[in-house]
């Protein structure tokens, strides 16, 4: 912050609030924190509603109440709603500063969640509009406003299918270049397939021919995963960002092991196809099985699945716990009942808990293989409170997955309708 003095005053809704420069700096609410980066009293203005030059005052016209509880969660680091004020409204303000849902307490994101499911309310539009002014106003300070707005599209078209004509090309023709990659992996699979590859490589021996085409097309598929994670990392914002995304990670893992294969080939002078024969470069070869989950970044419905097994962490921790423990109890008695009370007549398949535990977690979920099940009495009615009790328990948490789907598809569809009201502004314009 370039001008005003070394103490601010932040002005909610008329409770004042006074913090150093080096507080506002490192602030952990977001719009906060920006007005540090301030050059400008017009700066200032674009993130505050008013501001007072000879006090240093930044005056938020906003809910003080939820304010002064958004502050008690900066204190503490807990966030819980205000009572007695609408579950909407209290989550408008938190993203105005700057937070997500995924910062509220636990009972409190349940009472958001069934909040958002009843009313497929969506009020937020305006809200991340100015995030997304602000955060292209920032880029701009860094470089030419060309530049900056050249690289936006580039990123834009490569990060969102949606944005543009352009960005829905790309998306379909990466869509296609993984659906050919995992046609050919599953294809080098089958025996004929592995029989005319040795051909081919038999053939090496003695002449200069073409490789396997499916080498030809496995190159060509590299290629552009390639050039397409390079081009995302360049005009990607933030490179430390862009390295620790999942996805981005899922890409590299599913290319490297090519490039390992091919400097192999370099180094040793040895063909590809026999060193695939190596139980590590198989293993690496398959890790390509991963660019299925490239179609997250063009499917909503696997960035809704992403998105629900994020925010369900909790959820997802619990139905294991809840899993391990019947493991524990049912295992120990499975196994005392078939094997340990008759020690030279009793059911060999249940002789450890290790090996009773594999039949309690396959009896839970009502898979049944059959590979092993109780003889005794005792043991069959212990077998039919395992499989009750399993439905019981992976049916508990499932509500809340629900619900927390249905808000993570919601909130995904309407920015995708976003993206394409842009998309239809752009063509017309």
């Amino acid at each position: 912050m370039k001008f005003g003095k070394s103490v601010c005053i932040i002005n909610v809704g008329g409770t004042k609030y006074a913090f150093s420069k080096d507080v506002i700096k490192d602030f952990p609410l977001r719009r906060v924190s920006r007005l540090h980066n301030c050059a400008s009293e017009s700066e200032v203005l674009e993130v505050c509603d008013d501001y007072d030059r000879e006090r240093n005052e930044f005056f938020f016209d906003r809910h003080s109440e939820a304010f002064g509880f958004i502050m008690l969660y900066v204190k503490y680091g807990k966030l819980r709603f205000v009572p007695q004020m609408c579950e909407l409204s209290f989550y408008n303000e938190m993203i105005y500063w700057g937070l997500e849902s995924s910062h509220l307490e636990f009972c409190c994101q349940r009472r958001l969640d069934d909040r958002m499911s009843d009313t497929y309310t969506h009020f937020t539009e305006e809200d991340h509009k100015k995030e997304d002014e602000s955060r292209a106003q920032e880029k701009g300070r860094v470089g030419a406003k060309k530049d900056a707005k050249w690289l936006e599209r580039m990123r834009r078209t490569f990060e969102e299918p949606t944005s543009s004509v352009a960005a829905q090309i790309l998306a379909s023709v990466s869509v296609i270049f993984v659906i050919v990659s995992m046609v050919i992996l599953c294809a080098s699979t089958l025996p004929d397939w592995k029989t005319a590859e040795s051909n081919v490589v038999e053939e090496h021996r003695y002449t200069d021919s073409l490789e396997h085409p499916s080498g030809i097309i496995e190159a060509v598929c590299i290629g552009w995963f390639t050039a397409e994670c390079i081009v995302r990392f360049i005009v990607s914002k933030d490179k430390c960002e862009f390295v620790r995304r999942p996805l981005n990670i899922i890409d590299l893992l599913a290319i490297t092991p090519y490039y390992i294969s091919v400097t192999m080939t370099v180094l040793t002078g040895e063909n590809s196809q026999l060193q695939r024969a190596g139980v590590t470069l198989r293993v690496l070869r398959m890790m390509r099985i991963f660019w299925v989950i490239k179609l997250a970044r063009h499917f909503l419905g696997l960035q809704t699945l992403g998105l629900t097994l994020r925010r369900c962490y909790r959820e997802m921790v619990m139905l294991l716990v809840f899993i391990c423990v019947a493991m524990a109890i049912f295992g120990a008695l499975a196994q005392l009942l078939e094997h340990g009370l008759d020690l030279e007549s009793g059911n060999e398949d249940y002789a450890s808990i290790p090996s009773a535990c594999w039949w309690v977690i396959i009896s839970m979920t009502t898979v049944g293989y059959g590979d092993m099940y109780p003889i005794t009495v005792p043991g069959r009615v212990l077998g039919g409170l395992c499989v009750v009790s399993g439905i019981v328990l992976l049916a508990l948490p499932i509500t809340f997955i629900y619900h927390s789907f249905v808000q993570c598809y919601h909130e995904l569809k309407f920015r995708s309708a976003r993206c394409s009201r842009s998309l239809s502004t752009e063509f017309l314009n």
